[in-house]
């Protein structure tokens, strides 16, 4: 859904902030459903107190919902580090393969070259 890469910093920013307020009412929405359907059995509750229930219910599934969030914000963030190390490390590996490759390559034709210089000679 995060859209806008080849976008400037502030649309980002203001793109991330705009899916942010709509994840969270889209949350207080499910929030509000949940809470009505579990309160919808307690008939013996007068309607402030049934209010009252869903509210908390309500605040109570939107600070789950938080912190799961978090949780999976803070674990994204070190998946994010530990590939772009492997992809670092990647990297170093192909450069060294690659110029061993040259190093060997340019040492056959060298080799090739002065064969034939030597033979002559």
């Amino acid at each position: 859904m995060t859209g806008g890469k080849g976008s400037p910093p502030a649309a980002r920013v203001l793109i991330s902030e705009i899916e942010g307020h709509l994840l969270v009412a889209a949350t207080r929405a499910q929030g509000r459903t949940a809470a009505a359907r579990f309160t919808a059995p307690f008939d013996w509750l007068d309607d402030d107190r049934r209010r009252e229930v869903e509210e908390r219910f309500e605040a109570e599934y939107l600070a789950l919902a938080r912190s799961s969030w978090q949780r999976t914000a803070e674990r994204a963030g070190r998946l994010r580090g530990e590939y772009e190390e492997r992809y670092r490390a990647l990297r170093r590996r192909l450069l060294a393969g690659s110029l061993l490759g040259a190093c060997a390559v340019l040492g056959c034709v060298g080799v090739l070259f002065l064969v034939p210089v030597l033979v002559r000679g």
